[in-house]
């Protein structure tokens, strides 16, 4: 895994040469290098270890706290004094001033030893980077600076038990109790939020919640829709103006824990705010804004749970494999069928086991492909010359990177289950745990359907198509390329691919009527997706300038991913072009 990583941030995405930028000016290679050797060490020594313990050890309720294993709040100790939650912020906050190609890269071991425990460090870093970008000043010295050194740790509230992705449900109101407080206009907090990751615990000395509430209008009735949703700090414990624990807990209460399928070392909890007469909140942004404020920290989450989706794939594959060279069974065919006198061969030698594990190679690095690339994005954002291009085509690949590893990267964990058969289906293997954490990457922060809308429904059609002329322009530059260096079939099926893509883009919207265009975003996703990953095995295999077994291998990946998944996209994207009706006008009494 190392040296997949090494190679495409190195060799592929070039992050050495962002040294030569103001911002990352007192870095080097050698320097990206020490962070990544410091990532593998602890995710080695503190996570890997505590993987299964923390699977089989659930988060427990007392009724006043929650109790997790003693690994845990070591594991993230350890990773809080890596510097690594603070890891791209400025020097003067603690922070390394990294890359963000080079933060997601040292996040990607910790996803690959323990994604239950790397998501406590994935929401604070998240949480606080919110409010360095929309808090006020006293905000960002109380709040975020402590979550960044590790001290207090963060969360996001956006679900409510009747309101899970349609947030223009939610109840939980917000009422002014004083406009003047130093650490911002002061709320009271009335309501009930589930599935919050991280909820509640002992790992830190503070908890800071952020909380999405609607401010009542002057009727007192809470404004319809999602132009009341306003976003709130609401600590666990309450503070001073001047950062200080008052030693006075909050009035938000844990419900009940909800048990998981996977995911399990993360805490996930139901809590009530307001049941002492009102959890004290402080405003962020300004009134009507917290979906705005809120996208901010979830654009960054959606970036994250890909990665971790990739990553659980990535394990499960290197299981899959090992086990693959190691287990006997089977004997070479010939003209009259087995023969008996020779020696059993390793299963690796099955061409159908070879399928499977090519077709988990060519999943789990393609996806950490996209996900180091909107990394790489997100660095031009801040510091490139071409800021309005890439974010352009960010927009258009970040529904992308949520959801395109979490299917994928999670039939590759069914693969690896199905390498090694009987015994991939107990306990005594890690491969049943990783396709179990992994199965919740489809759901949260923002679900596969919701993610086909918003690129078939936004994504691709704003500004003119913006988004889709800039993916455009890079895949046509890829191809090029690739057609001048023996990759020519795989150009023209690429830009046939990106042409059908495209088509039923126009196709879909060609009436008008949104409920007949995405009736069928879903299989949009997934075929626009397929065609991003292929874009990117092409341009991987392009910088690739050896012909060991390293080279060969993503050569052969990148030769299975067309050969036998971008031909898929046809069918995805016939229903799309013609409006396919059946979904939309089926009747509920016929199920």
């Amino acid at each position: 895994m190392r040296d997949t990583i090494d190679f495409l941030l190195f060799d592929w995405l070039q992050a050495d040469a962002l040294a030569t930028r103001e911002r990352f000016a007192e870095h080097s290679r050698e320097t990206f290098s020490a962070v990544l050797d410091t990532c593998v060490r602890i995710a080695r020594d503190k996570f890997a270890p505590a993987n299964r313990l923390i699977d089989t050890e659930e988060p427990r309720f007392d009724g006043e706290h929650v109790h997790l294993p003693r690994a845990t709040h070591e594991a993230v100790a350890a990773y809080a004094d890596s510097g690594m939650l603070a890891a791209a912020q400025d020097y003067e906050l603690g922070g390394m001033q990294l890359p963000c190609v080079v933060e997601m890269a040292g996040n990607a071991f910790f996803s690959r030893a323990s994604v239950g425990l790397s998501a406590y460090a994935m929401l604070t870093s998240g949480n606080a980077s919110l409010l360095m970008a929309h808090g006020t000043p006293l905000q960002r010295e109380v709040f975020a600076k402590k979550e960044f050194a590790g001290r207090w740790l963060g969360t996001m509230c956006l679900s409510e038990p009747q309101a899970g992705s349609s947030l223009s449900d939610i109840t939980t109101r917000a009422e002014l109790d004083d406009a003047n407080d130093l650490l911002g206009p002061r709320y009271r907090l009335r309501g009930n939020k589930m599935w919050i990751s991280g909820g509640e615990h002992e790992l830190s000395e503070n908890i800071v919640h952020l909380v999405l509430a609607k401010i009542p209008g002057p009727d007192g009735q809470l404004v319809p829709g999602t132009r009341g949703i306003s976003l709130f700090i609401v600590p666990k414990w309450l503070v001073s103006p001047h950062g200080e624990l008052t030693g006075e807990r909050n009035d938000v209460k844990v419900a009940g824990l909800n048990h998981k399928l996977g995911y399990r070392g993360t805490s996930n909890c139901l809590l009530n705010f307001g049941e002492r007469g009102g959890a004290i909140g402080y405003l962020v942004g300004q009134p009507g804004e917290g979906l705005r404020c809120m996208f901010h920290m979830m654009n960054e989450a959606r970036i994250g749970v890909g990665l971790g989706a990739v990553m659980l794939g990535m394990a499960g594959f290197e299981t899959s494999l090992e086990y693959a060279r190691q287990r006997p069974q089977g004997r070479p065919i010939g003209a009259k069928g087995k023969d008996a006198s020779q020696a059993q061969r390793p299963i690796v030698e099955h061409a159908d086991v070879r399928r499977m594990l090519l077709a988990q190679k060519s999943y789990v690095e393609g996806g950490l492909a996209l996900e180091l690339y909107c990394a790489r994005l997100v660095d031009e954002l801040h510091t490139g010359d071409d800021r309005p291009g890439a974010q352009a085509l960010l927009d258009v690949l970040i529904p992308i990177a949520k959801s395109w590893p979490s299917e994928w990267c999670l039939e590759a964990n069914s693969l690896a289950i199905q390498v090694l058969g009987g015994y991939g289906y107990t306990r005594d293997f890690p491969v049943e745990q990783h396709w179990r954490d992994n199965r919740l990457n489809m759901i949260h922060e923002g679900t596969h359907g919701i993610q086909g809308q918003d690129l078939l429904g936004r994504k691709v059609v704003q500004n003119g198509g913006a988004s889709l002329a800039a993916l455009t322009a890079r895949v046509q530059y890829t191809a090029e390329r690739a057609t001048t260096a023996g990759w020519a079939a795989q150009a023209s099926q690429l830009m046939a691919a990106l042409g059908k893509a495209s088509d039923a883009t126009q196709q879909a919207w060609s009436t008008g009527n949104a409920e007949e265009a995405l009736a069928n975003a879903t299989p949009y996703l997934q075929a626009f997706g397929h065609t991003v990953i292929a874009w990117l095995w092409l341009d991987v295999v392009l910088a690739l300038k050896s012909d060991g077994d390293f080279a060969q291998g993503k050569r052969a990946a990148a030769r299975y991913f067309y050969a036998y998944e971008l031909p898929k996209i046809g069918a995805w994207l016939d229903v799309v072009a013609r409006r396919e009706p059946l979904c939309r006008e089926m009747k509920t009494e016929w199920f």
